[in-house]
């Protein structure tokens, strides 16, 4: 085969505060010739979600930053246009990790081979993919909700808020979503079930969940920090479970927030109210529950107590734009970019 051309996002600059479109470059490459074992990839969706921001920043994390020239990270659903791995065909779709690019070479062990009549294909980086198995196992086996405790979670009508109310639900408990805006309540409440929602830019919004939560929270979701956590805390009960997932309000931070030293009066609240606050990336728990997830979610979408919400975006070129809207909560659903057509 000729040499591929990839349109690619890259790194052009780091942050310092908010990111905005000068942060990212567009470039046009000449693929390499695939080696044994390799697959040339062609992006259908590219998934776009809250953790890129801090791969933008070379600080420590969990995951190694990207460099600054590099493609932006990001998974894919993607199909195989040629392939030089032995159980890998060409028309095949996958799940890959290979970023923000029209196109990609990577190693074909490091992909997976999606079925495109199980599900929708944007899904497997959806509800069925990280953002639903992080909203599964990290309310089963942090949060460990029993039936009738309370349940209460940030961004609620984002991908991973709106997977964790719903399961609560199944398992029993009662489910109070924040979101921000009427619109994106009124989804939380109406279509997806749960039995609260409150709006976080309503000026009475620690009224509000004081209201809604009159047997105290037993079981706090984290996605987002600031404003909501600290309405959140003075209404965990006792023996409280809190499964720290993100921080989105604070991502942007570029200096430490002015006022009191609050950490002492949380770390208080640990101690006196036996506190569980467990930070995790959903990796961790992938051998242990994801065929559970996968088994359970399936079923769960089928029998239609388990809903998702898209938001679709055309065009690699319009990534940088939504990532950014992202970050201020602009997108109503799971957020991707449809990159090509799914159907060649």
């Amino acid at each position: 085969m000729s040499a591929v051309t990839s349109t690619r996002i890259v790194l052009a600059s780091r942050p310092h505060g908010e990111p905005t479109a000068d942060n990212f470059r567009t470039e046009t490459v000449d693929l390499p010739a695939l080696q044994d074992g390799q697959v040339l990839l062609r992006t259908v969706y590219l998934s776009l979600d809250p953790y890129m921001r801090g791969r933008m920043s070379a600080a420590e994390s969990y995951a190694a930053s990207v460099e600054v020239g590099d493609v932006m990270v990001g998974a894919t659903v993607s199909q195989v246009v040629e392939s030089r791995h032995p159980r890998i065909e060409p028309g095949a779709y996958v799940l890959a990790y290979s970023g923000w690019q029209s196109h990609a070479v990577v190693d074909g062990d490091a992909v997976r081979i999606l079925d495109p009549d199980r599900a929708p294909l944007s899904t497997a980086v959806g509800v069925l993919g990280m953002p639903g198995f992080t909203a599964y196992s990290g309310l089963l086996k942090i949060g460990r909700p029993h039936p009738g405790e309370t349940v209460v979670v940030a961004a609620a009508s984002g991908p991973v808020g709106s997977a964790v109310g719903q399961i609560a639900k199944i398992h029993g408990a009662r489910a109070v979503g924040i979101a921000g805006g009427p619109d994106k309540c009124a989804y939380v409440r109406d279509e997806l079930g749960f039995d609260a929602a409150i709006d976080h830019r309503a000026p009475d919004f620690a009224e509000q969940l004081t209201a809604a939560v009159p047997g105290g929270i037993d079981v706090y979701f984290e996605n987002v920090g600031g404003a909501v956590t600290a309405a959140v805390l003075p209404l965990l009960n006792l023996y409280a479970r809190i499964p720290v997932c993100g921080l989105v309000a604070q991502y942007n931070a570029a200096a430490v927030p002015e006022g009191p030293d609050r950490l002492p009066g949380f770390m208080g609240l640990v101690l006196v109210k036996s506190l569980t606050v467990r930070g995790f990336i959903q990796s961790e728990f992938v051998r242990e529950m994801y065929a559970d997830f996968e088994r359970d979610a399936s079923r769960w979408i089928g029998e239609g107590r388990l809903k998702y919400r898209e938001d679709v975006v055309d065009g690699l070129e319009n990534a940088p734009t939504a990532f950014l809207g992202m970050l201020h909560g602009t997108n109503f659903g799971k957020l991707v970019v449809r990159v090509g057509p799914d159907d060649e």
